[in-house]
């Protein structure tokens, strides 16, 4: 199952042994809005980045954090009905020269058949707003802002492979069952919709916040940036299916 979910890219890649490597970084020391550890991943994006404010480096921490570290456990709950324990507890990271982060790994891999509720427990109340709120204490970051990175990252997960072979029904109706389970208020701050385009078909996401991520040195907006017109956003994205090629 590790080795299929791989197949849909590497931000659904698991490295289930945390050996041969010194420089991982615990998750659950990020959950510490004083730990050294957040500080690190805080620079270590701000350098490659090129982020002008720490308010702007933990918005767009914790949305590409929450579309790559956790998204793997997304997936083989939509699409095998398992729950990979992705608790902030047995999840590690290694940072990256660039934007995003080099590995995923996992203290011990472990996988259960468990309904929504234990994915929602696991990945949003253990790990992912526990880090918006450290990050939101950490620079005073917006909260919305930081639980609309949540938002983002946790419906990339499920439209990145919508467009990478995986079946589109599955995961329409997978999303809307976490979103329906979900807490922190992830339903207000965008919205998953089902586009066509060439014969192809797909799952995109309209948010509602904004990552700030234009203002660093790329000087370039997420394709679902809220400040464009939602208009714009669903013709590049048809022109995503068009083209064939997967936006972040």
């Amino acid at each position: 199952m590790f080795d299929r979910l791989a197949s849909y890219g590497d931000r659904y890649e698991l490295q289930r042994s945390l050996e041969g490597a010194d420089d991982w970084i615990a998750c659950d020391r990020l959950l510490d809005p004083q730990s050294h550890e957040l500080d690190r991943v805080l620079e270590a994006e701000r350098v490659a980045s090129g982020q002008v404010s720490a308010h702007a480096t933990a918005l767009t921490v914790m949305a590409v954090y929450a579309g790559t570290v956790t998204a793997s456990a997304l997936l083989a709950w939509a699409l095998y009905d398992v729950v990979i324990d992705m608790r902030a507890s047995n999840t590690a990271i290694r940072l990256s020269d660039h934007h995003g982060f080099e590995a995923v790994g996992l203290r011990e891999p472990t996988v259960v058949h468990a309904p929504v509720k234990t994915l929602v427990q696991q990945v949003l109340d253990e790990h992912l707003l526990p880090l918006a709120d450290a990050l939101h204490t950490r620079t005073r970051a917006g909260l919305r802002q930081m639980r609309g990175g949540v938002a983002h990252g946790c419906a990339a997960a499920f439209c990145i492979a919508s467009r990478k072979g995986a079946d589109v029904d599955t995961l329409e109706d997978a999303y809307g069952r976490f979103l329906a389970a979900s807490t922190g208020g992830l339903e207000r701050l965008g919205q998953v919709v089902r586009l066509e385009a060439g014969g192809r078909s797909g799952l995109f996401y309209l948010r509602n916040t904004c990552c700030l991520y234009y203002t660093s040195a790329e000087q370039t907006k997420c394709s679902s940036c809220c400040l464009d017109p939602v208009e714009d956003r669903l013709a590049n994205y048809r022109r995503v299916l068009l083209d064939g090629v997967v936006p972040h």
